[in-house]
This record gives structure tokens, C-alpha cells and sequence, in this order.
């Protein structure tokens, strides 16, 4: 079976599903040190590639990043089954904690062997910056355009529109120049197949169609139906990752329900989940590794939790896959299809323009999760959080350490104080 030669890179994104902490913006150094530097699955380029059209698209950009890779050395079905191994143990931590949550309190995340994961964190995406820095950072055009979208990402970083806008402006600026064309090359036409924007398509219908009905007619399931509605439409549209999905959820599942307009109308089939649950969620996805979107996940179980175990256990399976599909729907289609217009002059020249802005995307996330960590003060704390930042940096570029040691490391350092 061809798929049993993948087995070790399989292997590999089950270890880095596992020790990937930092979000989105930690998973890019990451994926930079275990499959570019060490087993080769992808070059730096070919990286950065990848991570410059996922944020054009909505939904989870590392998810899609990591699919990406698992498209390149398998097609398809490696691409599924990467996503698959990528998503699953986040999606099972946050699940399982949605029966937990009484037990639980955000307070305790910053105090126990997490304190120093944020700090790792900013580690692996300064040394992705630094990286990116020196493949897609090399003319006076491309370092304007990285200032510009690092100061416009760091004041407006939870702006849904700041990163696509960015990436267009990105990509209009470096096409006025006239140099910087590609080889020339015969561009073949090419048959483009249909069938996953259709199945989106589809599904977002047949989602929003059977999710009002059951609202309506008052279904005796009406909430599941409601729930994969809501996180497939959130997985259509949310651009900016998890720093916008949660706000989304907070008014969705908080604001809404406790509106004057739906506590008239005494529903009590509405999705109503408490702000302290969804926030304990919101701080819990922040400390485990994997995906910042397999909060909906917990989110899920939590709104299910009045109807039994096994409804709750029910949201969290509909949670996990209603909001990872449209990102894999539209990734695996639209990838083929860039594929083949990178090859157009203007695309090209765009490409440019584009990974300068993610590498100032990269340097403004750096920059914003470092204002939330104590480096200035005088504490003992301080001091260990700037030999985090800096050890890893310096582990990842001078040794070839595995990232997964370096997490044990900072999260037995954490224990240790």
C-alpha cells in the first residue's frame, strides 16, 4: 500500500501535533525546524509559499499549511490523513475538557507548567521570522512593505481584515515594477476540478436550510443541527485564526442568547453557553498544543452538555468537524488552481510582494506576544522568560535539538518554579 511509506512522516506530524504550542503564529517555527530542516519534506521556500496563500483563504492557516505539505508528498489522501493526524489530539484534550469544566479555572494556566510556553512560543516564531526574513526580504520595495504590515498587524492584530488586506496591498505593490518576471514557460490549460467548491457549496446549503427548518419546527435534535451550522459557517469565513473565532463564539453562544429580543421569546432550545465556560476554554486551548481552532471542540461539548453524555460527546465530534472541513474543502481545491496562475507573470511578481507582508505578519506576532510576557521587570520570572526566548532561538538555529525536547524542557522548567 503506497500510503505505508509515509508512516514515519505521519509519525512526524503526530509529534508535532502533540508539541506544538503558540498557535498558529509558534506552529510556523515549528513546521520550519521539523520539516524543512530536519526531515526535508519541503524547502523553506516552498514553506513560505504555502503559508502566504493560506492566509488568503478563511479558516485555520497552520491546519492548512500542514495539509499542504501532506498534499506535496502524498496527494489527496496523505493530505487528509495528515489533517486528520494534525487535528485529532487537540480536538480530544478540548473535548474531554468540556466534561471537566467545573473543575477547571484560567487562573491556573499562567501559575502551573505552562508559564513558560508562551515564552517558547515567541522563540519559534522569532527564529521562523528570522528565517523568512532572509529568503523573502531582499530589496528595498520588499523591507517598505514588511514595516508597513508589521506596524499595521501589530495596532490592528485582531482585525479580521488586516491580514487579506494586507496581502493584496502586498501583492499590488511589487506588480508595478516591470522586473522580476519568471522563466518563460509554456502554460498549458488546465482542467479544473470542481468537485470540492461544490461539495462547500453544498454542504453551507444544506447546513443553513436544515439548521433553520429544525429552529422553526423545534426538531427534538434541533441543537446539533444548530451547532454544525454555526461552526461551518464560522470555518467559512472566519480570516485571522483563532483570535477571531473566539470573539465570533463570544457573541454567538454569550451576547445573543442573553439579548433583551431572545430572553422574550424564553426559548429554551437556544444556545446559551456562560462567558466564564467559554473563556476557560478560550485560556485552556491557549496552554495545550495543536490547532487554537479545537475550541470547538469544547465549545461544542459545552452547548450540548443539558442533553446527556452522549449529546455532549456528539458536540464535540460536530464541533471538530464542522469547523476544520471548509478549511480542507477550500485549501485542496484552491491550491491546484494557484498552482497554475502563479505561473502568470502577474502572480509572480505578486508572490514578492506577498511573503514580505507574512514575514511582517510574523515579526508583528512576535512583537504582540511578547508584550504579554514579563521581561522588563526585576522578578526572577523576567529573567527566565528572556533565557527562554533566547535559548530557543539560538537552540534552533545553532543545534539540531527537536522542537519536541524543547517543549518538554520548558514545560519541566515550568513545573521546577
Amino acid at each position: 500500500m503506497k500510503l505505508l511509506r509515509h508512516i514515519p512522516f505521519l509519525r512526524s506530524v503526530f509529534l508535532h501535533s502533540v508539541t506544538a504550542f503558540g498557535g498558529p503564529q509558534g506552529h510556523m517555527g515549528m513546521m520550519m525546524k521539523t520539516f524543512v530542516d530536519r526531515r526535508r519534506d519541503v524547502t523553506k521556500e516552498e514553506l513560505m509559499e504555502y503559508n502566504s496563500f493560506c492566509q488568503l483563504l478563511p479558516g485555520a492557516s497552520s491546519t492548512q499549511t500542514l495539509t499542504l505539505i501532506g498534499y506535496k508528498r502524498g496527494g489527496v489522501p496523505l493530505a487528509v490523513l495528515t489533517l486528520i493526524v494534525w487535528i485529532l489530539p487537540a480536538c480530544i484534550l478540548m473535548g474531554g475538557l468540556s466534561f471537566l469544566i467545573t473543575g477547571l479555572h484560567r487562573e491556573d494556566l499562567n501559575t502551573t507548567l505552562f508559564q513558560f510556553i508562551q515564552p517558547m512560543a515567541i522563540g519559534f516564531l522569532a527564529y521562523a521570522a528570522f528565517k523568512a526574513f532572509k529568503i523573502s526580504v531582499n530589496n528595498l520595495i520588499t523591507q517598505i512593505i514588511m514595516l508597513v504590515a508589521m506596524g499595521a498587524t501589530y495596532f490592528l492584530f485582531k482585525t479580521p481584515w488586516v491580514f487579506p488586506s494586507l496581502i493584496v496591498l502586498g501583492g499590488s505593490v511589487t506588480n508595478i515594477s516591470s522586473k522580476r518576471i519568471p522563466e518563460k514557460t509554456v502554460i498549458k490549460p488546465r482542467h479544473i476540478r470542481w468537485t470540492n467548491i461544490w461539495v462547500f457549496v453544498l454542504i453551507f446549503i444544506i447546513a443553513g436550510i436544515l439548521s433553520e427548518t429544525a429552529r422553526k419546527q423545534q426538531w427534538p435534535n434541533r441543537k446539533a443541527y444548530n451547532l454544525f451550522e454555526n461552526f461551518y459557517r464560522f470555518g467559512s469565513f472566519v480570516f485571522g485564526g483563532g483570535d477571531v473565532l473566539i470573539p465570533l463564539m463570544l457573541d454567538q453562544y454569550v451576547a445573543r442568547p442573553n439579548s433583551e429580543r431572545i430572553i422574550q421569546k424564553n426559548d429554551p432550545n437556544i444556545i446559551r453557553i456562560e462567558r466564564e465556560e467559554l473563556l476557560t476554554g478560550a485560556g485552556m486551548v491557549r496552554a495545550i498544543p495543536g490547532p487554537v481552532f479545537s475550541i470547538a471542540s469544547f465549545t461544542g461539548g459545552v452547548a450540548m452538555k443539558k442533553e446527556g453524555k452522549e449529546m455532549q460527546l456528539l458536540g464535540c465530534i460536530i464541533g471538530s468537524i464542522a469547523i476544520f472541513l471548509p478549511s480542507a474543502l477550500l485549501v485542496l481545491f484552491f491550491f491546484p488552481v494557484w498552482q497554475y496562475l502563479k505561473k502568470y507573470v502577474v502572480v509572480y511578481r505578486a508572490l514578492e510582494g506577498i511573503n514580505a507582508v507574512v514575514v511582517g505578519i510574523m515579526w508583528a506576532a512576535t512583537l504582540y506576544l511578547l508584550k504579554d510576557v514579563s521581561i522588563i521587570s526585576l522578578r526572577p520570572v523576567s529573567f527566565i522568560n528572556i533565557g527562554v526566548i533566547s535559548g530557543t532561538f539560538l537552540i534552533l538555529q545553532l543545534t539540531k535539538i527537536p522542537a519536541p525536547f524543547i517543549v518538554l524542557f520548558c514545560l519541566l522548567l515550568g513545573w521546577v518554579f
